[in-house]
């Protein structure tokens, strides 16, 4: 047997103590010094990143950025469209009184339409897919019909 497992632990050098009094206040004095520069550097490159991202989400959502607390959680998407098509709805009724029968009952299904993504929140992730997927579907008939009430080819 060699002598490389025979080193007992008493054998090792002492170690010095990585924190001496010493060292902690040098430490504390460049804290100090370093602070005051880079904690309102930090801040601003925080606000910037939060803006970039709002700027991003409600890009993606097609929203302005001023819209976008109104549309939270995982159904934020299917909440915009709901509310883009509600409007739609009301451009229609007010362009073409004719179609208010159609616009009642659509803004009726528009309305339960929100509930039922509300009610997707609270729910376990499969089930909430499936909600979204259903919910997504029903909009997608919703808007192929404006789009023919209104005159324009639905693709």
């Amino acid at each position: 047997m060699g002598l490389r497992g025979s080193k007992k632990a008493n054998d090792a050098p002492a170690r010095k103590p990585r924190v001496t009094p010493s060292s902690a206040k040098r430490a504390i004095g460049v804290a100090k010094l370093v602070t005051p520069v880079v904690a309102p550097l930090a801040l601003q490159a925080a606000a910037a990143t939060r803006d970039r991202w709002d700027r991003l989400r409600a890009q993606r959502l097609g929203i302005d950025v001023d819209r976008l607390p109104e549309f939270t959680g995982k159904g934020a998407a299917l909440h915009v469209r709901v509310s883009g098509l509600a409007t739609s709805v009301g451009e229609l009724r007010a362009r073409h009184p004719e179609e208010s029968a159609y616009a009642e009952t659509t803004e009726r299904r528009l309305t339960d339409l929100a509930g039922a993504v509300r009610a997707a929140e609270q729910m376990p992730a499969g089930r909430r897919r499936d909600a979204h997927r259903s919910v997504s579907t029903e909009l997608d008939t919703l808007e192929r019909d404006l789009l023919t009430r209104l005159g324009l080819p639905a693709s």
